[in-house]
């Protein structure tokens, strides 16, 4: 198994265009105000939602391990990608920002 490409929470700026792997109702909760939604069992059929950026791409899901299989899969295709390190739960404990899509204060499920 090759090393998966990542990144820390602090090293990503608070508007980074990120892909968000959880599922809809984590999704719902609680995410990155600039993140875009494809769960993880739609990556393969969604390649083409990908956002196109000039760095890598950051993926994450709540604790990092979903979004690092997603990585190590998106490296294999050939994308330029990495996992966020302890993934939303990490980005919340920051201070990074939330938003959500429920009416209710942001939380990582």
């Amino acid at each position: 198994m090759s090393e998966i490409p990542t990144v820390t929470v602090s090293e990503l700026p608070d508007d980074v265009l990120m892909v968000d792997v959880r599922e809809p109702d984590e999704w719902a909760a609680g995410h990155a105000p600039s993140a875009v939604h494809i769960p993880m069992g739609d990556v393969p059929a969604r390649l083409d939602e990908l956002p196109v950026t000039d760095a890598s791409l950051a993926v994450v899901c709540r604790s990092g391990g979903r979004s690092g299989r997603a990585v190590q899969w998106l490296v294999q295709q050939g994308f330029d990608v990495m996992n966020v390190e302890g993934g939303m739960q990490s980005w919340a404990r920051s201070g990074k920002p939330l938003a959500s899509e429920n009416g209710q204060a942001p939380e990582i499920l």
